[in-house]
Parts: C-alpha cells; sequence; structure tokens
C-alpha cells in the first residue's frame, strides 16, 4: 500500500487531532507525530497552526464559503438558495464547533487565533459577508425588499445555524436537517422578500 504525501498525512492527522480534542490542545508536535513525521516537516508545508486550521476547514469540512461565491444573483428559487444555504452552514458549524470550542477556555490562546485569522484575512465574518453581498445583489435584482437590512437577515440565517450546532445535543430532537433549513429559509424570506 503506497503511504498518502506528507501534505496528505498532515491535514487528516489535523482534522482528526482537532475534531477529538479540539483546536487548543491539538498541538503541531501532536499533529506532526499523528501525521508520521516531524514537527519540521509540518513548518515545510504551514506557516502556523492557524493556517493548518483554515487549511482544515477549506479541505475537510462542508463547504461553505464555495456555495455562497457560487450563488447566481437572479437565478434559481431564491427560497431554495437559501435552504441550501442554512443546510451547509449547519453542517459546517456541526462540525467546526467541536474544534474551535476549546479555544474559548483559553482566552490568550483565543486572542492568539483571532489575530491570526484576520491576518490570513478570514474568519467565523465571512460567511456572514458572503451571505450579505449574495442578498444585496438579490436585493438589486428586485427579489429582496429595498429595505431589507441585508446584513442583519445574514447574520440570522447563520446565527441560527450556529446556535442549531451548538445547542443541537441538549435541546432533545430539533427539526431534521433539512426541514429546518426550509423553515429558516421560508421565514427569513417572510420579512425580507
Amino acid at each position: 500500500m503506497e503511504k498518502k504525501p506528507a501534505r496528505v498525512r498532515i491535514v487528516d492527522a489535523a482534522h482528526e487531532l482537532m475534531l477529538g480534542i479540539g483546536l487548543a490542545r491539538a498541538t503541531t508536535k501532536e499533529i506532526a507525530k499523528a501525521a508520521g513525521c516531524s514537527e519540521g516537516a509540518l513548518y515545510k508545508y504551514f506557516r502556523s497552526k492557524e493556517e493548518l486550521f483554515v487549511t482544515v476547514l477549506g479541505e475537510r469540512m462542508p463547504k461553505l464559503g464555495p456555495l455562497l461565491g457560487d450563488l447566481e444573483p437572479g437565478e434559481g428559487d431564491l427560497e431554495r438558495n437559501l435552504t441550501e444555504v442554512a443546510r451547509q452552514a449547519v453542517l459546517f458549524y456541526q462540525q467546526t464547533f467541536p474544534v474551535l470550542a476549546s479555544l474559548y477556555a483559553e482566552p490568550r490562546l483565543k486572542r492568539r487565533h483571532d489575530e491570526a485569522m484576520r491576518e490570513m484575512g478570514t474568519g467565523p465574518h465571512r460567511p456572514i459577508e458572503g451571505l450579505d453581498t449574495y442578498l444585496r445583489a438579490e436585493q438589486r435584482a428586485g427579489r429582496v425588499r429595498a429595505d431589507a437590512d441585508t446584513y442583519a437577515a445574514a447574520s440570522l440565517l447563520l446565527g441560527a445555524c450556529s446556535q442549531r450546532a451548538f445547542a443541537y445535543e441538549a435541546g432533545g430532537a430539533p427539526l431534521p436537517l433539512d426541514d429546518f433549513a426550509s423553515s429558516l429559509a421560508r421565514t427569513l424570506l417572510g420579512g425580507i422578500s
């Protein structure tokens, strides 16, 4: 059996460790060990643990960012488009929440992580900005009310998806994902279209 390339092994190991023990506790040393390489080899491919985390998000987690970038304003059914955004957002947040939760227990590490995300031009605000951009384009196309606050609408939709991912286990049996996404999109559109 052929051994995977080092970069692939590193991203796989980071993904598994980050899901298993959280971002704060997944050290580059442990990631390298799990990948079967040296810590120096890890730094050959990634400048920092934060860059590796962003790579894991982009390559191993559900694709929220690309979906937002692929939406064509004025095309397709707006409710169906927002339903798919909500569905993918729930899946994305369900997988990323356990990874990021450990950061909130260590404020100094959280600040360092936030600073690194800003330097790389990424972070949790990016999906909101992407959905806001799409909704503003739909507003110009006449499918969203002219007086609707598109940033607030984007924040409401993605915030509800994040909350569902965060509280899913504690809340008992919520609506199935497809029903939740559809109901959320329909309710949001009731206020903005």
